[in-house]
Formats: C-alpha cells, structure tokens, sequence
C-alpha cells in the first residue's frame, strides 16, 4: 500500500468518525481536475513555508480544497476557467491570511463556526505532517518531495469532501 493511500484512508477515516465526510467517497471531476494546476502554484509557497510551519503548508490547502468545493457549489463559470485560482486567493490578504480569507470570505464562516473549521484543518495537517515524518522519508529526496505533494493532494481532496458535505451534498451508493 502507498503512503498516499494510507494517508487517504487515515484521514478519511478521521473525518468519518468526526461525521464530517459520507463513507461514500464523493465525486466532483470539476474540483479535482483543477488539483494539478492548484498544486503547481502552490508548491512554491507550500514549501517554503513548511520547514517553519508545517501544519500551515499542509492545511492551506484542505482550506483550498473547500475554497474549490464552493466556488463549484456557487458560480463554476467564474472559477472553472480561471487560470490561477491559487493565486488569486492568495492575492486577496496574502499567504499568512489565506485561511482566514477563505473562512470569512469564501465559506462565510464566524465565531465558532471559524474556530471549528480551524481545528479539523488544524488535526488533518497534523496527522498528515506526523505521517509524513514518521513514514522515513530522507529529507531531501525525490521520495521525500512526493510524499509532500501526495499529502497536499490528499488534504486538497478531504477539503472538497468536507465542503460538499458541509453544503448538503451527501454520498450514498446508488442501489
């Protein structure tokens, strides 16, 4: 099994227990489409960011991840086609406030609403950064770099399915 993989199925079965998510792994081919190109721009930032603040490197993007699921949910023909998304959050307060940004803003979240978005992020990043080092990755590697990118690819897609929940969107299997 892929650290991917376990990575997936350990925060996906997180986020159940929370009854944050459906069993049912959601569906939106629009969001993840735009993961490749998401995560390009991110990079960047991501890593800079991480050997300081790793929890924010990892959870900047589930809150992308959510970000992408309402912009689908609201007004797609604004945010499908716009050729970076990334940046364009990250240009409205900045790196260091883009949490923040895409609560208030984008999620139209306060007061404890915030404060409990900020702690699921919050123990998702964790659990994805303590799998990260605890995995013996040797820092510095092509190895080590990908199970970076397959964390923010994962805590990216987890935003999406916390979001559509969030929004109504429940997953059933179709009998």
């Amino acid at each position: 099994m892929t650290f991917e993989i376990q990575l997936h199925d350990a925060l996906h079965k997180f986020l159940l227990g929370l009854k944050s998510i459906d069993a049912h792994w959601p569906e939106c081919p629009d969001v993840e489409e735009k993961w490749v190109a998401i995560g390009n721009a991110y990079l960047p930032d991501g890593v800079r960011e991480y050997e300081h603040y790793p929890t924010a490197s990892l959870g900047w993007m589930m809150y992308i991840g959510m970000a992408m699921a309402k912009y689908w949910d609201q007004d797609w023909e604004i945010y499908g086609p716009m050729p970076d998304v990334y940046a364009y959050m990250r240009g409205k307060r900045g790196y260091d406030n883009m949490d923040e940004y895409i609560m208030e803003d984008v999620l139209m979240l306060r007061g404890d609403e915030c404060k409990k978005t900020e702690k699921l992020v919050g123990d998702c990043a964790t659990m994805a950064n303590d799998m990260l080092r605890h995995h013996g990755f040797e820092p510095s590697t092509p190895e080590a770099f990908q199970a970076y990118v397959a964390c923010l690819r994962q805590l990216y897609l987890m935003g999406m399915a916390v979001q559509l929940h969030t929004m109504g969107y429940h997953m059933t299997k179709i009998q």
